[in-house]
């Protein structure tokens, strides 16, 4: 079978290990140099004569070095590699016109490479990094596939495509102005005021770029990409930040631009949002950060399905040793009165800007989850703050416990000087436990992140850092806000089991505001629900059952779910289908027995 050897540069440090990697190698004391200098004095790993005996990547004290076996039969279908030892990408999904492709992997599988390939943003070199094709060549490779007109199309600048972009936080950095402005300047459709309408956008046209939240930048991205006329649009992450009906309500809008006969891709990590929004997916898996592979189109039920099995059919591929399978129906704890850490009495706060947040009382016991969920701007964030000893609330009838209280906020500063693992161990890590590399290290992949400098990280990295220190204290009651942004969907389900692990394992307790449905269905006892009118007054609700607290939240939203009758994950209803009639009449929006479809 063909290798795949990448060494990252980034962790390479060839003084501090004396090239280790090169003095282990079996190959080197048979004279061949399997493994030898690079001209930036890091080794370069030879695929061809590499054995795969992997010696040197158990060597290095860096973890920097993988390698990996690809099928045989996708070698020739490799599409980029960024250099020596770097990313590999095999195939690429196909634009549809007249439908939504999603694209379904974990994080550092692909996706953005391959959005940006299609988008004209990356030349693919078909792996000749040293020598790469011209178009002719690119274009030829292409051959009998539809992607052959598209880049013949894209190299003579005829084909139009607009793109928006996974990090949204940085737009702030290249556009200045106001965002009715902006939005005008790039609305080549005409179509300004119906979708500002669509994602209701119209209370922050007057601000400026550079004053708005998460959420309203990602909105005014989507906004700007639809705004733009082109014959395929890409979509990458476009759920980061919003919460469910902003979701939904940026689905439809994407949604609307395949009913034109556009081709549309997106690539999306919320399995609900995705479900609801595609017609086809496009699965990528292979090994995060050394290659990807991009599956034959499937359905898009069938597709999610195959993806949460971990197994591929067609391809005969395992990707996954394990199934991820959801519950059917909610639980229904009970808690002994002993066992309640934390009782509130009716909370109040408001701030000078007029927004006012009126909590209901409530308690949360020894080995529970709580999740909240409701919109963005409603006080979810505030009354984590007020419970973790940030925010003083104005009025409070009571608050009894005094639990330990560790918190990870929504947005997470990197002003931390020092390696991961340094900030691990002051927040109380024993990193040479085997409970910790067990129950935290190994499920959160922080292996290779250990000796690395906290500023240096991703946001989904990021995250997985911020997560575990905050799980790694010793405390009480653990409080989560967000802690699945940027992370994929395998991350997400993994952070999900180890925040319930940690609790029962320790005898704590935890709050989670999440906006992805399916990852509160997965981490979540009770749920407090949160509602009122965003940036003006908020209210949340006693801790109710997960279905209790499902219907309220979903009733306010206005859709219904339906569970999948193989994985039993949740399926959004389309609005105004029999079963969405139905369950709407029952008053059932979330937990009902699966079906055939």
């Amino acid at each position: 079978m063909p290798r795949v050897a990448v060494i990252e540069r980034d962790r390479c440090q060839p003084k501090k290990c004396g090239l280790a990697c090169i003095h282990v190698c079996p190959m080197v004391r048979t004279g061949v140099e399997a493994i030898k200098l690079g001209g930036d004095g890091k080794p370069i790993i030879s695929e061809l004569l590499c054995t795969g005996c992997g010696i040197c990547v158990k060597k290095c004290p860096f973890k920097a070095i993988s390698i990996v076996r690809v099928p045989e039969e996708v070698e020739g279908e490799c599409v980029h590699r960024f250099g020596p030892n770097a990313f590999k990408l095999y195939r690429l999904p196909i634009p549809l016109k007249g439908a939504v492709l999603g694209l379904l992997g974990q994080n550092g599988t692909g996706k953005t490479t391959a959005l940006s390939i299609l988008a004209g943003r990356i030349k693919p070199n078909l792996g000749k990094y040293e020598d790469p094709p011209d178009w002719d060549e690119i274009i030829d490779f292409f051959s009998g596939s539809p992607l052959q007109e598209h880049f013949k199309a894209l190299s003579s600048g005829t084909l139009k495509v607009s793109f928006k972009p996974q990090y949204v936080d940085k737009i702030p950095k290249v556009v200045k102005g106001r965002v009715g402005s902006i939005l005008a300047k790039v609305d080549e459709r005409g179509v300004l005021d119906e979708v500002v309408g669509a994602l209701e956008l119209k209370a922050i046209m007057d601000r400026r770029v550079g004053v708005l939240s998460g959420g309203e930048l990602q909105l005014v991205a989507i906004a700007a990409a639809i705004c733009r006329e082109a014959d395929v649009y890409f979509f990458d992450e476009p759920s980061s930040y919003l919460d469910v009906r902003q979701r939904l309500r940026a689905a439809k809008a994407i949604r609307a631009l395949a009913s034109e006969g556009k081709a549309v891709i997106v690539a999306e990590h919320d399995l609900a949002v995705l479900d609801y929004l595609s017609d086809k997916i496009c699965l990528i898996y292979g090994s995060p950060g050394v290659y990807g592979i991009i599956s034959h189109v499937h359905g898009v039920r069938v597709g999610i399905n195959i993806y949460l099995d971990g197994y591929i059919p067609d391809e005969n591929v395992r990707f996954r040793k394990e199934p991820i399978r959801f519950r059917v129906k909610p639980p229904t704890p009970s808690w002994p009165v002993e066992a309640t850490m934390l009782r509130w009495g009716r909370m109040r706060k408001q701030y000078d800007g007029g927004f006012e947040l009126s909590v209901e009382p409530g308690e949360i016991h020894v080995g529970e989850v709580i999740g909240i969920l409701g919109p963005n701007g409603i006080g979810k964030t505030t009354f984590v703050k007020m419970l973790a000893g940030v925010e003083v609330p104005d009025e409070c009838e009571y608050i009894t416990g005094t639990p330990r209280v560790s918190y990870k906020p929504q947005y997470i500063s990197t002003t931390y000087e020092g390696t991961v693992s340094e900030l691990l161990e002051k927040a109380g890590a024993d990193l040479s436990s085997s409970w910790y590399a067990s129950e935290m290290i190994r499920p959160l992949g922080l292996e290779k992140l250990l000796d690395r400098d906290v500023s240096e990280l991703s946001g989904g990295e990021l995250q997985l850092v911020a997560i575990a220190a905050c799980l790694t204290q010793d405390a009480d009651l653990y409080l989560l806000d967000e802690p699945s942004a940027y992370l994929d969907v395998e991350e997400r389900l993994t952070v999900a089991k180890t925040i319930r692990r940690v609790v029962e394992a320790r005898g704590a307790a935890a709050f989670v505001v999440e906006h992805d449905v399916i990852v509160q269905d997965f981490v979540a006892d009770r749920l407090m629900v949160f509602s009122g009118q965003p940036g003006v007054k908020g209210h949340a609700s006693s801790p109710l059952s997960l279905r209790d607290g499902m219907n309220r939240f979903l009733r306010d939203v206005g859709i219904t779910f339906r569970r999948d009758p193989e994985t039993k994950r949740p399926r959004v209803n389309k609005e105004g289908s029999r079963l969405d009639r139905l369950q709407k009449a029952m008053g059932e929006y979330y937990y009902v027995k699966p079906e055939e479809e």
